[in-house]
């Protein structure tokens, strides 16, 4: 079985997860969506653990690449001006969610592996934003990893809430609101 078989699996069960969750991961459903026998997926992946760990890994490593990627080429304060937009995106696709907010609040039923690589998206995101906020001197130093947790509850909070309504002008508001209550700069 070829790599591309294995990257369409991975972006079938991305695609899955974020409609869905972990609990949704299905290799049949996956296998029909991708064109290809369930028992091929087991090739790559030889357990729905391995497989959501694998999914769930993949998109806190792209995620981790664009931001770095994103700050490289753009202002900081830009970059936090403009992070809301990468939640907003999931929410433009179907009302789907981030994939690791999804697991994360299935966290008691996840198995270890998943549960690691899902901490790790959150991880990411709280080291870049904090990194980003002392660099745009938006706090200090010291507060930049307080403020970059609240930060990424907030963003994650308002996509889950606009998404429980199907209603992405409510997560537009909510950003708003923070910008207005200063935990975004305007």
């Amino acid at each position: 079985m070829s790599s591309s078989s294995r990257e369409a699996i991975l972006a079938a069960a991305k695609r899955t997860a974020q409609a869905h969750g972990y609990g949704g991961l299905n290799f049949r459903d996956l296998a029909d969506d991708v064109g290809i026998k369930a028992a091929s997926i087991y090739h790559h992946f030889p357990s729905k653990a391995d497989l959501g760990a694998a999914v769930a890994r993949r998109y806190w490593e792209d995620t981790a690449a664009g931001l770095k990627t994103w700050l490289a080429g753009s202002d900081p304060l830009h970059c936090l001006r403009h992070y809301p937009d990468t939640f907003r995106k999931a929410l433009e696709n179907d009302n789907r969610v981030c994939l690791c907010s999804f697991m994360a609040a299935e966290y008691d039923d996840l198995p270890d592996p998943v549960k690691t690589e899902v901490q790790a998206f959150a991880d990411v995101n709280v080291a870049w934003l904090s990194k980003v906020l002392a660099a745009a001197a938006v706090v200090g130093v010291g507060e930049s990893e307080s403020r970059a947790r609240a930060i990424f509850a907030a963003v994650a909070g308002a996509q889950l809430m606009a998404r429980s309504r199907a209603d992405i002008s409510l997560y537009d508001s909510l950003i708003e609101s923070y910008r207005a209550a200063g935990l975004l700069p305007a």
